[in-house]
């Protein structure tokens, strides 16, 4: 017998070796095989012209040139330098070199544009698709694609046919996520995808209407005053004064819980602290005598990055920077003559209307002129593994009616039933001209020529910052802006009702009167989300501006004195002292320690010169303890659900300094009981003790007893998750990629975290992911770095190369010398266009 079980346990022992082995080479057989060409020659046969598929007469686009070949050389870092014989055949190669990369990115930002997702994930995305598919993001690309002109019609036809040129001579096995989620083949690229993807970009930079429903569900539970302290005004304003609408929400629960449901299933959006940083100075102010430019746009951190690096050369066109898959413009980088960054400005330009219902004939909506027919059409969502879903979207004059995406969650709700809210938003106009803009800011010589391009930018307003190789530089923030009537006592701060027309829009600010600087005295413009227009001067853009601090920070570094460099542009970047803890410490440092292990931490913390390292253990307990500081004051006021969404959006920041200070008697939030069986304090120096202690404690148990080596980079990880393997436990470790990172939301080297998850409530998942540093006086000396690689296929090796360089600060060159880009290339890809 026991020589039966030893002969079991060998051949057992044998044929796991076999499948090991056999499971050795089939992974190595698809890393080798599904990785793309990069060498070598290829003969594409593409269609026709580029005008043949596009309108005719007088709008027809520009016929393609003839036969020829384009060279996609990748150089040591993988960057993809396209020198091509037109500006046609260079987006053609940049769609090929997307398709190559960043196949499934390309693929989930055409499904999640059109609401197509449930079609290859199932029912878990079914809701998402609803909301998609109710905004009408791809039906808008649709009847943008008309208005645009030839040029930039030929060149997203262009840029979709390189992408399907690739689909058509692929060979190798498609890119692991197709695999593991079952997907088919992804079907031709569209010009229309290419514009609902960069709708999408303007959804991600947008955000007023979470704000107005915040509004809407403060109200159910705080008065108007309570509500203008917990979403205070920009430091130095006043409280824009509006009606006191908390009453007339109040009978509208129904309403708000319905547009709560839909609000969580709606892709994330811009949220306070996400942002972007850029900055330029002149001449006078650095060691070359000719500009210096900086850039590092603050997104979601994704595994692959957002950004995909390319250089684009063509008659008439020499242009490297960042792209982004899905849309063919190199978005921010520099040409031979110009340089140019952007930041958010952060408008308000979507508002809620509350519409209501006709109650003889539900088919109709009342407004100032009194009933009207609602729009309806009906959109079938296939779901995988289900039967195909029927939605009947409805729509009224100010945009599709949101609340309609999902059933009613409470249809004991009369309110609900009488009332529906559409959405006002400008991206979802067909005479959006962004992606054009786009495109010609690219080959924009001079500062006109900028502002030209830049006139056509709609959505999402941008701060452009812009340098030139003559030593100008300047500053615009294009964009499309409603303007609101001077009787309009919301101020596009809440939901308004729809039937009254002082709350329609009346227009959108002109572009002469949008901000604009060029040359200014200062010889220095900075931007990082801040408030850009002086009291009492320009039009009205918002009055929920991001707050100051990275902006004060660069400010207060580019005038420290000496003249400047690439390096210390670098420096700046890669700041991460936090003028907000440097707000809040003098009003902390003073707490009466109740043990000495918080006496210790106070220790620390008053020497501390708010640096959120990741090797120290202040910004952890200075972190923590402001979280478990805002928790107790507003926890029970609020309520749980209503909290979490709060932290996740806003930020406590300015609501703590008021509290502390007990500005206009705010501190009277320290007493409040943080649930129903806590006492409450007897005053604010009460409750940072105790707040203290417990921080301490729950530290303690997550890091250990050692407080001296407890480290803000434990907690403070930057996650860049994959879509959608973050959400799969046994697939998110391969996928997703995890460092520790310095900043927190307000450094210049941005980490935003969300205090809302209670699992890893500091992890980063907003920064920087793309860094850029342009010197003007010779353009081959700037840098650029994005945060995870440039290949999107997991068993790439450069799946992840760059993320160590990028947490650490340091960047690649921005090379477009050809003899200079070849010098250690990885290939040299010949695409060949027979005539």
């Amino acid at each position: 017998m026991k020589a039966f079980f030893r002969k079991l346990l060998a051949a057992l022992a044998a044929t796991s070796a076999v499948l090991l082995l056999l499971g050795a080479a089939i992974f190595f057989w698809y890393r080798s095989a599904s990785a793309p060409q990069i060498d070598g020659r290829l003969v594409l046969m593409r269609p026709a012209a580029v005008g043949a598929a596009m309108a005719s007469g007088a709008h027809a686009a520009p016929a393609r040139s003839g036969g020829g070949s384009t060279d996609i050389v990748r150089d040591a870092n993988a960057v993809a330098h396209i020198y091509a014989g037109s500006t046609d055949e260079a987006y053609f190669a940049l769609g090929f070199a997307h398709a190559q990369d960043r196949l499934w990115q390309l693929e989930m930002h055409r499904r999640i544009a059109a609401g197509r997702m449930a079609e290859i994930l199932g029912p878990n995305a079914l809701d998402t698709d609803r909301f998609l598919r109710t905004l009408g993001v791809r039906r808008n690309a649709e009847a943008i694609l008309p208005n645009l002109a030839p040029d930039a019609r030929a060149a997203l036809q262009a840029y979709a046919d390189g992408i399907n040129a690739y689909l058509r001579v692929r060979t190798g096995p498609l890119p692991p996520e197709f695999v593991l989620t079952g997907a088919p083949p992804p079907e031709a690229w569209e010009p229309a995808d290419s514009v609902a993807w960069q709708t999408m970009l303007a959804w991600d930079l947008g955000g007023n209407w979470a704000q107005e429903l915040m509004r809407m569900r403060l109200s159910q539970r705080l008065t108007l005053e309570q509500i203008n302290q917990v979403l205070p005004p920009y430091p130095g304003d006043a409280v824009l004064a509006t009606q006191d609408y908390t009453r007339w929400y109040r009978s509208l629960a129904g309403t708000t819980a319905q547009l709560a449901a839909v609000a969580a299933i709606a892709p994330s959006q811009q949220v306070e602290g996400m942002g972007s940083n850029n900055w330029v100075v002149g001449g006078n102010r650095t060691a070359s005598g000719k500009p210096l430019l900086a850039n590092d746009p603050h997104l979601g951190m994704t595994a692959p990055a957002l950004w995909y690096l390319a250089h684009l050369s063509a008659p008439g066109m020499n242009v490297i920077g960042a792209t982004i898959p899905g849309v063919p413009a190199i978005v921010v980088g520099h040409n031979e003559h110009i340089a140019w960054g952007f930041t958010n400005t952060g408008p308000d330009v979507q508002d809620l209307f509350i519409e209501r219902i006709n109650p003889i004939d539900p088919r109709q909506y009342q407004t100032a002129d009194g009933w009207a027919e609602f729009s309806t059409r009906t959109e079938i969502i296939k779901v995988k593994g289900q039967a195909d879903v029927p939605l009947v979207v409805r729509a009224t004059r100010h945009g599709p009616v949101i609340t309609g995406a999902l059933p009613l969650v409470d249809r004991a709700a009369m309110d609900a039933r009488t009332h529906v809210i559409a959405f006002a938003w400008t991206a979802l106009r067909p005479d959006d001209l962004t992606l054009q803009g786009g495109l010609r800011i690219g080959l924009a010589t001079n500062w006109s020529q900028f502002l030209a391009g830049a006139r056509d930018f709609s959505s999402p307003q941008q701060n452009m910052v812009y340098a030139d190789v003559e030593g100008n530089i300047g500053f615009v923030a294009p964009g499309r802006i409603p303007v609101r009537s001077a009787a309009n006592d919301l101020h596009g701060l809440a939901p308004a009702p729809g039937w009254d027309a002082r709350y329609d829009w009346q227009g959108f600010v002109p572009f002469e009167e949008l901000p604009q600087r060029y040359n200014p005295a200062s010889q220095r413009i900075v931007t990082a989300n801040q408030k850009i227009i002086e009291n009492g001067s320009g039009p009205f853009l918002t009055s929920e501006w991001s707050l100051p601090y990275r902006a004060d920070r660069i400010t207060e570094l580019l005038d420290a004195g000496g003249k400047h460099t690439l390096q210390s542009f670098a420096a700046i970047q890669y700041d991460h002292v936090s003028r907000a803890a440097l707000e809040l410490l003098p009003l902390v440092r003073g707490t009466r320690p109740a043990s000495p292990r918080a006496a210790d931490a106070l220790r620390r913390l008053t020497s501390w010169n708010g640096s959120m390292a990741v090797d120290r253990p202040e910004p952890l307990i200075f972190n923590a303890w402001m979280r478990e500081l805002s928790r107790r004051m507003l926890s029970a006021p609020l309520g749980p659900d209503l909290m979490r969404d709060y932290w996740d959006q806003r930020t406590t920041q300015p609501l703590l300094v008021n509290v502390l200070r007990n500005v206009g008697g705010q501190g009277r939030w320290c007493m409040v009981a943080a649930d129903g069986a806590a006492a409450p304090a007897n005053d604010c120096a009460a409750l940072l003790s105790t707040t203290l202690e417990t921080t301490l404690a729950l530290l303690e148990r997550a890091y250990g007893s050692d407080l001296g080596g407890w480290r803000w980079g434990a907690a403070h990880i930057v996650r860049m998750e994959h879509r959608p393997f973050d959400r799969v436990p046994l697939l998110a470790p391969w996928f997703d990629i995890l460092e520790p990172a310095p900043g927190d939301t307000y450094t210049i080297n941005v980490g935003r975290y969300s205090l809302r998850d209670e699992q890893a409530p500091f992890a980063s998942r907003h920064g920087p992911g793309l860094r850029a540093l342009y010197d003007l006086s010779n353009l081959e000396n700037s840098r650029f770095i994005q945060s995870t690689g440039q290949s999107g296929n997991r068993f790439s090796g450069h799946y992840a190369d760059f993320t160590q360089r990028w947490t650490h600060g340091a960047s690649i060159p921005m090379q477009t010398r050809r003899a200079e880009v070849e010098r250690n290339k990885l290939g040299t890809l010949t695409l060949v266009h027979p005539d």
